[in-house]
This record gives C-alpha cells, sequence and structure tokens, in this order.
C-alpha cells in the first residue's frame, strides 16, 4: 500500500537508530520509500541501512506503529513540520543539515516570520542581562521574531522581555518538546507555547543529553536572518550558534563589553573576526532595510494584513509584468542580496508571492 510521504518521513525520524544520514540515503536511494511500511530487510539495506538497522525497520516499522506515533503526539497537542511541507521554513531549508521534521508547540506560523537570533551566556552580568532585554524589546516593537535556546541566563532574559512586550519570540530546545528544560523554565517555556513558539527536533522520550545542544544551535541560527551574540565568553556555546550562523550565510552580530570582563572576550573576538558590532536594535534593522520601522510601526506592522510596504509594492508591480528570477529582480531593483531576500520573504508571508523551482518567482 502507498503510504503518505509526509507520513513516512515522520516515522523514519521517530525510528530509533535512524540519524540525518540515514534517513538521507533513504530518501535518496532508487527503492520506493512510499511502500517502506512493506520492505524487506533486503529492501532496506538497498536503502542505504546496515543489516542491523534493517532487521529493527523490519520488526518496527509498520503502518499501525506509525498510526501510534501520530496519535501519541496529537494527544499532548505536539504539531509537527517536515521538510516536504510546502509552509517549511525557506530559510531553515537553505542551511546545513535542515531537520528532516521539527515538532511544535504554539504559533507555527512564526517559522516564517522576519527572525532575528539572540544568544549568550548563562551567567551573564548585570550588564549583559539589561542590554539583552533592551535589544529584544526593541528588536520585538520593531516587528521582529526574536529566536533563542530557553536556556538559562540570557535566552531567558530574551524570551522573557519579548513575552513582556506582546512580541513573538520562538524557543528552540535541545531536548524533546514535551517537557521544559531547564526545569526552572517550566513557567517560561508555558508562556513561550501560548504566546509564541515552541520547536524541537527530538522525538518526545528523547533523554536529555550534552550532545544534543550544540546540534539545536544549527536550528538557531538556520531560521534566522542573523544571529546576535549579547554576551559570550571564549568558551560559551553560544558561539557555536554563531558558527552557525556563518556557515549557513546568515549575519553575526555582537554587542561590545568591557575588555577587562572575561564574559565580553567571546563577543570582543567576533567583532575582531567581522561580526557587526551592535550598540542598537537600529544596528541590526539597517542591514534589511528595516529602519524605518524602528519604534514607528512595530508590531501594529503585524495586524495590518496585507498591506504592502514600499519595496514590497515595488517587487509586486514588477511581478505583475510576469515571472522572474531572483537574479532579474536583484539587476532590476539594484538592491543588495539581503532586502531582496528580506521583501520577497515577506510577500510569501503574506501570501502575495510564491517561490517556483530554480529562486523563479510570480504573484499568487
Amino acid at each position: 500500500m502507498k503510504l503518505n510521504r509526509r507520513r513516512i518521513l515522520l516515522g523514519l525520524h521517530e525510528s530509533a537508530g535512524l540519524g540525518w544520514r540515514s534517513i538521507e540515503k533513504i530518501l535518496l536511494g532508487n527503492q520506493d520509500w512510499e511502500h517502506a511500511a512493506e520492505f524487506s530487510a533486503r529492501d532496506w539495506v538497498h536503502s542505504g541501512l546496515t543489516e542491523v538497522q534493517a532487521k529493527r525497520m523490519t520488526e518496527n516499522f509498520t503502518n499501525e506503529w506509525m498510526e501510534q506515533r501520530e496519535q501519541q503526539l496529537r494527544n499532548k497537542g505536539i504539531d509537527w513540520i517536515t521538510c516536504l511541507d510546502e509552509d517549511y521554513p525557506m530559510l531553515m531549508k537553505e542551511s546545513s543539515r535542515p531537520p528532516w521534521v521539527m515538532y511544535l508547540l504554539g504559533r507555527r506560523e512564526l517559522l516564517s516570520s522576519f527572525s532575528i537570533a539572540m544568544v549568550g551566556t548563562r551567567v551573564p552580568t548585570a550588564y549583559g542581562r539589561k542590554v539583552a532585554e533592551q535589544l529584544a524589546a526593541d528588536l520585538c516593537h520593531s516587528g521582529v521574531t526574536v529566536v533563542s535556546g530557553l536556556a538559562r541566563g540570557i535566552d531567558g532574559v530574551c524570551h522573557d522581555s519579548a513575552l513582556r512586550c506582546g512580541g513573538p519570540t520562538i524557543a528552540v530546545l535541545g531536548t524533546a518538546i514535551d517537557k521544559a528544560y531547564p526545569p526552572e523554565h517550566s513557567g517560561l517555556y508555558r508562556r513561550v507555547a501560548e504566546k509564541g513558539l515552541i520547536v524541537s527536533e527530538y522525538p518526545i522520550g528523547t533523554p536529555p543529553h550534552p550532545g544534543l545542544f550544540p546540534q539545536r544551535n544549527r536550528i538557531i541560527a538556520g531560521l534566522t536572518r542573523g544571529t546576535l551574540v549579547v554576551e559570550a565568553d571564549v568558551r560559551s556555546g553560544s558561539l557555536i550558534t554563531a558558527d552557525a550562523a556563518m556557515e549557513a550565510n546568515r549575519d553575526v552580530f555582537a554587542v561590545p563589553g568591557q575588555i577587562t570582563s572575561p564574559k565580553s572576550c567571546g563577543t570582543l573576538n567576533l567583532i575582531k573576526q567581522g561580526a557587526k558590532m551592535v550598540t542598537s536594535a537600529q544596528d541590526i534593522l539597517e542591514e534589511y532595510g528595516r529602519v524605518d520601522q524602528l519604534n514607528v510601526t512595530g508590531l501594529a506592522s503585524m495586524n495590518e494584513g496585507n498591506k504592502l510596504t514600499e519595496p514590497e509594492q515595488r517587487i509586486y508591480h514588477m511581478l505583475e509584468q510576469g515571472s522572474a528570477s531572483f537574479d532579474a529582480l536583484l539587476l532590476a531593483t539594484g538592491w543588495d542580496f539581503g532586502l531582496l531576500h528580506s521583501v520577497l520573504l515577506s510577500l510569501i508571508i503574506k501570501k502575495q508571492v510564491v517561490q517556483l523551482p530554480g529562486s523563479i518567482y510570480k504573484l499568487i
């Protein structure tokens, strides 16, 4: 029996012993994986799995098992998105090793919002906390979704500040989605789930493990246009997120601090290496042509339906003449890559434009 490709991908992701590379082998293999529930051990081996993996899949990978896993997610109110879904975030697809499946609690639509990652040390100074709180609030008031990892310290400050100013925020977990981690952030976890979005690539029941957290940092970076490191020492895990952002060809920003403070060594090194120094939200917004929105349109712009900005109107009128490639629009507008990408993404979110294969855009 031919099964839904999205459903099978969820089943593969939920299968014990299959990592990202193993799933890639199956999807790129010659086997008709839409009939995976009927595969023999030989079929699984031909799909790229080891004999041990193949034996396990033959015993456990059934239609009934997939139904049970789906129902378990529904019972917990957990949604999921696969890389086969139309609303899978485009930025995430362009990053290194995009998750095959992401589990969601909250506002799914935020995955495609204009977002900036904010990360930093788990033991911030008073200066770091104050700066994180202010920058998160200013970005949210300018219609930017703040993305972080719900960790102690800077992460928690950023999520809390975004929620208190009524703005959107996304928390990407390094653990399974059905439990708050760290436990002391259970209240913050619930608030983000209610007002924002919680994301994890780990199936429910996955035990916490230190090795999972560096992996989630690529999702924080992959979902966003840029990563802002607020405060970090030279061994801070937030620098892994900055590295992931650079690997995904995203912007990296850093807040300067006192040269005598160990908590500023990491951010000062990033600035030396070319990260843009940030002293206000404007320093970030100007990179994307959004300075006019600072403290002016703010969150109200999110509630104006499909009202188009001047840049969006310009692209819309160009596409009224017919479909056009990204390169053609870049040449016609004279804009930089980041601005055009931001405007097209916004038009897609507003359901005015659709992207076709080959980076061709047309009006809906």
